[in-house]
């Protein structure tokens, strides 16, 4: 049995992955901003945890006890150019989905590195990898987070630990109608992004579900070997297949766009 530590536990991906590991039998601490979004998790433990704040971090890992494996999942998205969406919008969501990951991998890494073992699951996307227009901040995000992932991989892998990053494509976990929205009255930018909505079930953008995200993370944890990175779904192998075989001299578009 492992005892794992799930960030962003409250709903969606994260929910899914708890109910998930502890049906595997797994020691499953749950963690969220708020406590009693967790009511109803079968799990071992349910702990407030914001990755943003040091002390809420410090003071759920000392309440957590030992962890053998982190699944670093919590996160959001924005949607906007980047012409039109604020700096400090996008510093807050490196905050959450980058520097907040971080923060915590530090917080479990010591004791993991003096064990010569553990596991550190980094829950990222395709976009850790592609860029989509009008998503540009949470890619952005996602790529810095796949640099401190593989950087990690790297130097904690010395001492025996494990690095793996997820990489779902579109997933039905309610994430997106979450976003926040930064278009003005008139924006030059909306066709752009109207052009999303029909592509919703298309071969790349087709939804996965939050279980099936969840299973692939408990199988990674379970394999020991497991790769740096595990593309999730055929639509996220579609796609990053797409994404190696495109040149680097140009950006790539994994759509035709009518703009």
């Amino acid at each position: 049995m492992t005892s794992v530590l799930i960030t962003g536990a409250s709903r969606g991906i994260g929910r899914a992955i708890a109910i998930e590991l502890a049906a595997r039998g797994h020691r499953v601490v749950a963690t969220g901003r708020r406590l009693e979004d967790l009511d109803g998790l079968p799990v071992d433990q349910c702990l407030r945890l914001d990755v943003t704040d040091q002390d809420s971090v410090d003071e759920a890992l000392r309440a957590a006890g030992e962890i053998d494996a982190l699944v670093s999942n919590a996160g959001a998205t924005i949607r906007g150019s980047l012409e039109n969406v604020p700096v400090s919008e996008v510093e807050a969501l490196f905050q959450l989905n980058t520097f907040g990951a971080l923060r915590v991998a530090q917080g479990v890494l010591p004791a993991m590195r003096e064990r010569g073992a553990g596991w550190l699951v980094f829950v990222s996307s395709i976009q850790g990898r592609a860029v989509v227009p009008i998503i540009g901040p949470y890619a952005a995000s996602k790529w810095a987070l796949e640099a401190f992932a593989e950087t990690l991989a790297v130097e904690a892998g010395h001492f025996g630990v494990k690095v793996s990053i997820m990489q779902p494509g579109t997933v039905s976990s309610g994430g997106p109608e979450r976003a926040k929205s930064f278009f003005a009255e008139n924006d030059p930018y909306t066709q752009l992004f109207q052009q999303f909505g029909p592509l919703r079930g298309t071969s790349i953008f087709e939804a996965i579900t939050p279980e099936e995200v969840a299973a692939a993370v408990a199988d990674t944890i379970e394999r020991s070997d497991p790769p740096l990175r595990v593309p999730v779904g055929a639509p996220a192998i579609t796609a990053l297949e797409a994404r190696k075989a495109a040149p680097e001299h140009a950006p790539f578009v994994p759509v035709t766009l009518d703009w």
